[in-house]
């Protein structure tokens, strides 16, 4: 078996998440062992380590491996990773997320150095946080192209993440790049049938004849659910029926509440919490929309498209790549309330709820984001750095 330690910052709500542990868990049966190694939770973060149950998944905790930056909590993750690559002697050493892909690569540099086993190196953006979360990104480009050069490969997951790390921010040789999709477990999405929409409706005491827009994801300042809450206004003035549910949540919560009763949606916007039977959340779902304002691979978009929903977003990081076709939704600028409302009403014409276009959106998920895909793509990859 080929041991590849997998490093991410923390098991939260997302895609990163997923795909770290279902590619743990697949990859055995094609050779690899897998340690997970991750970080702690911040306070009122989604957890997604219930991922790991019925998966036979090797983890080990780092406590010190966290999001927010802290000099000496970054001293002592990199140490905790090291530790860890030191007793597990992995053949290669693969980051996920920001944090992870900076406190794992320089652990990596220091087990190539000590160990007797050497590592091949391998880190994914799966979107980057050098604009959006930071205002002065240079001294984070710096750090990412000085890590760059002890990598042998740099994954992007869609071609706009790639060609902004690449060739605007220039990290990385052009031959150091590739680009993977991110893969899923697609199939309970894609067996939704627009049939059972009433009983999908009916778990989640919705009216069966409104029309339903729907936003996943955590209630935190990156996904700006006050732009959704403003859409939602404008919708409301054309669509008197339509009810918007937001599932997820976060330290935003309270905010996001008090902002729907001033804006008068209170009667019209449900706040669901974390929910893990997606395939409800989408089946009841008419439009599902995005307000990010910085994304990598929009996984809600691919899960709604998957079920056969249409897709309104914020133009952003990799979603166009995503929605690279009008009858699998639109975008519109960040901010643009106005746009975003009339493509959120464009969706739910009869043309983009027909079952033509259902298919179509169920296929192209398919095709492009299915979990064998992936699984092969990173074999693969494994494999072509094992035998330079």
């Amino acid at each position: 078996m080929i041991r590849v330690a997998r490093v991410i910052t923390r098991l939260n709500i997302g895609g990163p998440s997923i795909q770290t542990v279902t590619l743990a868990d697949r990859l055995h049966e094609h050779g690899f062992d897998t340690l997970l190694i991750h970080g702690r939770l911040a306070d009122g973060e989604g957890d997604m380590s219930y991922l790991l149950r019925d998966r036979d998944v090797r983890t080990a905790l780092v406590p010190a491996l966290q999001r927010p930056v802290s000099p000496i909590a970054d001293v002592r993750a990199v140490a905790g990773i090291f530790r860890q690559l030191m007793a597990f002697k992995p053949q290669i050493v693969h980051t996920h997320t920001a944090k992870a892909g900076t406190t794992g690569r320089v652990a990596a540099i220091a087990y190539n150095r000590l160990s007797d086993v050497r590592a091949r190196t391998v880190h994914t953006y799966h979107g980057h946080s050098l604009e959006g979360y930071f205002r002065h990104a240079g001294p984070f480009v710096a750090i990412e192209r000085r890590l760059a050069r002890a990598t042998d490969q740099l994954i992007a997951i869609s071609p706009r993440i790639e060609s902004e790390l690449r060739d605007r921010y220039r990290i990385g040789r052009p031959d150091q790049w590739t680009m993977v999709p991110l893969g899923f477990n697609l199939e309970p999405l894609l067996a939704v049938d627009p049939a059972a929409r009433a009983a999908a409706r009916e778990a989640l005491d919705l009216d069966p004849s409104a029309p339903v827009i729907t936003i996943v994801g955590r209630l935190t300042a990156i996904k700006q659910h006050e732009l959704f809450l403003r859409v939602a206004h404008r919708v409301h003035q054309r669509q008197p029926a339509a009810i918007f549910t937001i599932v997820g949540d976060g330290e935003r919560r309270r905010e996001m509440e008090a902002l729907t009763a001033s804006l008068g949606l209170a009667d019209h916007v449900r706040f669901f919490g974390w929910r893990q039977d997606l395939a409800t959340v989408y089946g009841a779902a008419d439009v599902c929309v995005l307000t990010s304002r910085n994304e990598g691979t929009p996984v809600a978009v691919i899960e709604a498209m998957a079920a056969g929903v249409p897709a309104v977003a914020t133009d952003v990081g990799g979603v166009r790549d995503v929605l690279c076709e009008p009858i699998l939704g639109a975008t519109a600028p960040d901010g643009d309330v106005e746009t975003l409302a009339a493509h959120v009403l464009s969706a739910l014409s009869p043309e983009m709820q027909s079952p033509a276009a259902i298919a179509a959106r169920r296929a192209s998920a398919a095709q492009r984001y299915g979990l064998d895909r992936l699984v092969n793509d990173i074999s693969d990859l494994y494999r072509t750095l094992l035998a330079r």
